[in-house]
């Protein structure tokens, strides 16, 4: 593993006074999983590259997906056979990458009377899944009886039930995908900054040659000259393809995305189940250590991007299509103990519902030269960041005649890896155990770590041996915050709490426990004022009381 580069908003002046004075080959707009990816692929072909993100890195889409690398099964029932086979492949290359984040995760496909799927039907649909996917060994798909399914997961509906489906796909945490994406980029000789708004364009005779960015955080303004410029911004897209007069030809469609988290107890699934809604959707299950979350809608959006919540009727829906299929399970609203909602950026086509639309990416370039991606899938980001920064490594040769590499990110391991296989990752998950179970930690301890920063854990572990509170637990987060700082941008408690380790979705309630060190961490590092501090305070409870409150009085 290489050595990680020092990613801190400490160095925040210094990252801008760098962006300012050179001029780059490729600035990228949008800090999610497609902008992460470009900029490590067009950085890893030797081009000078600025990655740029209004928010914090992932704080849009890419923290708000099902945190799945799979193969989109459903996309055979439309036909889709070049979508299932790109993403199909490209799930054991993402498992390469970062096998301690993206791991596997097979998926159970209950088979039920009145079902979406029958049994010759699914088991032609699963070969050919595993044919484009060209999937091998024990990852190839089964067909399971009743009574194999059943002891597979017991809580399936006994009455309805014909048989499974068994098949192969993997789980990550979309945000953490993220981060490394960039973070590896770094290693390229890549820039980026969070909290850096893309405000307006630079124009050479009509035709762009930089941003002008706002600082979120202090609030300057600076320009940045640049070659050429590629929006990744997902839903906002539009929003700056009308700044640069280009919102000519096919728009977005936004649909919303909504999961809902409960206690393992509550919902004791175990293993993933991708299964019949009523009303002919389908959804998952997903176990995920102390909780299991389950989702998605897919509903029309046209309300303000930065502010998507799960309401009540999200959660209602939710929970009656789970008791419909477990039916041993009484899922209440007070069960939830945490949420997340999200929006898809897919390509709008007429006449169809939300569900209907293609999850394929669609480039667009404008007269100024602004090139835009959208649409897509989490599995399928780096494909997509090689087939838009092919377009722009194309017109550099054509224009200045500079010859780049080919895309290499299928071979380029992801920080935090330093695993040769998945067996290796559970090896030092154990190995970690053995060495922090005499300070009171847990097995799920030891696993959250390496599933969370891979190797990195290392960092973490010697920062938790400098600390000297007396408190364990408190003393690994703030050794955990101490490495966000360090090496990963977060400027507040809540990069750290929401899109670093995830324990907004995962394990709420250590936010209410330990928020006081993290804030006092925070608060050390970066000077902040007391009313700084309450604001940061005041946004952590909101967000608490959104994503797990449900009552009533919501309504």
């Amino acid at each position: 593993m290489k050595e990680n580069i020092r990613f801190s908003n400490l160095d925040r002046e210094h990252t801008i006074q760098e962006l300012t004075k050179e001029t780059f080959d490729l600035v990228v707009i949008g800090g999610g999983i497609t902008g992460a990816g470009i900029a490590l692929d067009a950085a890893s072909r030797g081009m000078k590259v600025a990655l740029l993100e209004k928010g914090d890195f992932a704080s849009g889409t890419s923290s708000k997906s099902t945190k799945l690398i799979h193969g989109g099964l459903r996309y055979l029932k439309q036909f889709d056979f070049w979508l299932v086979k790109e993403v199909g492949s490209e799930r054991a290359i993402v498992h390469k990458l970062a096998p301690h984040l993206v791991l596997p995760e097979k998926m159970l496909l209950p088979l039920i009377e009145g079902g979406s799927y029958g049994k010759w039907l699914t088991s032609i649909g699963l070969k050919v899944y595993d044919i484009l996917a060209q999937v091998t060994g024990d990852d190839k798909r089964q067909m399971l009886e009743k009574k194999e399914a059943l002891k597979l997961e017991p809580l399936l509906p006994k009455k309805i039930l014909n048989g499974a489906g068994y098949y192969a796909e993997y789980r990550t945490d979309d945000a953490r995908l993220t981060i490394e994406n960039i973070k590896t980029s770094l290693q390229y000789g890549a820039k980026a900054l969070n909290y850096a708004k893309v405000v307006d364009f630079m124009y050479d005779n009509d035709i762009i040659s930089g941003v002008k960015v706002k600082d979120e955080i202090v609030g300057n303004e600076f320009e940045i000259k640049s070659k050429h410029v590629i929006s990744a911004a997902g839903p906002w897209v539009d929003e700056l393809r009308s700044t640069n007069n280009s919102k000519k030809g096919k728009r977005l469609h936004l649909t919303k995305g909504v999961h809902l988290v409960f206690p393992r107890e509550k919902l004791p699934v175990k293993q993933s189940v991708y299964f019949d809604i009523p009303d002919g959707r389908m959804m998952f299950a997903i176990p995920r250590g102390k909780v299991t979350y389950v989702g998605t809608t897919d509903t029309n959006f046209n309300l303000d991007k930065d502010n998507v919540r799960t309401d009540v009727a999200d959660a209602i829906y939710l929970i009656s299509a789970v008791n419909n299929m477990f039916p041993d399970i009484n899922l209440e609203m007070e069960d939830i103990i945490s949420s997340w909602a999200g929006l898809r950026p897919l390509i709008h086509e007429e006449g169809k519902s939300a569900s209907e639309l293609s999850r394929k990416d669609e480039i667009f370039t404008s007269d100024t030269g602004l090139v835009s991606i959208a649409g897509g899938k989490l599995t399928g980001y780096r494909k997509m960041a090689e087939r838009v920064v092919n377009r722009i490594t194309k017109k550099m040769e054509e224009d200045e005649g500079i010859s780049f590499e080919s895309c290499s990110t299928d071979k380029i391991p992801l920080c935090g890896n330093d695993f040769k296989k998945f067996k290796h990752v559970k090896k030092y998950i154990g190995e970690i155990y053995e060495r922090i179970k005499d300070d009171g930690f847990s097995e799920y301890d030891a696993w959250y770590l390496v599933t969370t920063y891979g190797k990195q854990t290392e960092i973490i572990l010697e920062n938790y041996a400098s600390l000297r509170n007396k408190d364990n637990y408190v003393k690994m987060i703030r050794a955990e915050a101490q490495f966000s700082i360090a090496f990963e941008m977060a400027a507040n408690p809540l990069d750290f709490f929401i899109r670093r380790t995830g324990r907004l979705y995962f394990d709420i309630d250590s936010i209410r426990e330990y928020l006081e060190p993290v804030m006092e961490e925070f608060k050390k590092v970066y000077s902040y004022d007391n009313a700084q501090m309450l604001a940061f305070k005041e946004k952590i409870q909101e967000e608490l009381e959104s994503h797990s409150n449900f009552s009533l009085e919501r309504i």
